[in-house]
């Protein structure tokens, strides 16, 4: 038995990212990062602690050709700034979902959050765009590297996108583990399968590990970042992945399991060839993968319908 608890010991392994933009759980937990999306600024906008952010975003975006999207984008930097002021790593932003089709439309929109954080002083070196992992998104993401604007994927539940992105050259992908798994286990409803399975054999997990490896075997310098976790035991079966990013609860249960923890993810393990990553062969193999195809699809919505809420209640307001 140690003394240190499973939190410590994942980050001597691990880079531990906060999955939220509640303020008080960064400071508690002390990540080296933070990510937000749309869902969680919609939890943020109902804390205390964001009020005076949020108004203030309404008020500067009235004159806005946008107000309601323009505030949104205003709100989402100044939740990233308030993060930024007790991490020392960076926050991930995201792009609004409902352009997750349009390449040009997705630069500019990023474009525009960068320039939003450098009129706070943040400089674009702390700051991660979130774009989902379209071909269009991906495509994006390219050029904006290029910039020097660093892109985290996100919504990525396939190996055609994992791969996609490290060719494109992007800085980080978020592979979703927990929406794997529920997948899997609903399809499993219909089909008679497991109706639960060990850490080491659950679908998210794999997954996050064959892309691990398969970075690792041909030397690609695209970060992965396990995410969207169900439970503790998903978390340890990847430690020593390049980083995690995780929900307070679960920080919370990590913070108060003093167990052993024993690395899992170490270098490269996989003979796997490179994969085609041409935008035929990419979409090919993401249409062929029906959890995939249907987490994408279904993510992009959920967020976009947040996204949607979010401008509601900045237009109550306004």
């Amino acid at each position: 038995m140690t003394t240190a608890s499973k939190l410590e010991q994942l980050k001597s392994m691990t880079d531990v990212v906060a999955d939220t933009g509640d303020i008080e759980a960064i400071r508690q937990y002390a990540p080296l990062d933070a990510t937000t999306n749309p869902s969680l600024l919609l939890k943020a906008a109902a804390l205390p602690h964001y009020q005076s952010l949020l108004r203030d975003a309404v008020g500067a975006a009235r004159a806005a050709a946008d107000p309601l999207g323009d505030a949104c984008d205003r709100f989402a930097v100044s939740v990233g700034t308030e993060i930024l002021n007790i991490i020392p790593g960076r926050v991930s932003t995201e792009v609004d979902a409902r352009l997750s089709f349009d390449t040009s439309a997705t630069i500019e929109r990023a474009r525009k959050l960068i320039a939003m954080y450098e009129q706070q002083g943040i400089g674009r070196e702390r700051v991660l765009i979130k774009i989902a992992s379209t071909w269009e998104g991906i495509r994006a993401a390219a050029e904006l590297e290029r910039d020097n604007i660093h892109c985290n994927l996100t919504l990525l539940f396939g190996f055609s996108q994992a791969s996609a992105c490290a060719d494109a050259g992007v800085f980080l992908i978020s592979p979703f583990v927990g929406r794997i798994l529920d997948w899997h286990l609903q399809y499993n409803k219909s089909d008679g399968g497991p109706e639960a399975y060990e850490p080491l054999q659950d679908p998210g997990v794999l997954s996050v590990t064959r892309i691990y490896n398969y970075y690792k075997a041909h030397s690609y310098n695209t970060v992965v970042m396990g995410a969207s976790f169900r439970n503790q035991g998903e978390i340890e079966a990847l430690a020593g992945c390049d980083r995690l990013t995780i929900s307070p609860a679960l920080l919370e249960k990590l913070n108060a399991d003093n167990g052993a923890l024993q690395r899992q993810l170490d270098g490269a393990k996989s003979s796997e060839p490179r994969v085609d990553s041409g935008e035929s062969a990419f979409r090919w193999m993401l249409n062929s993968d029906a959890m995939a195809t249907e987490k994408l699809a279904e993510g992009i919505r959920n967020f976009a319908a947040d996204q949607v809420k979010l401008e509601k209640l900045v237009a109550s307001l306004a």
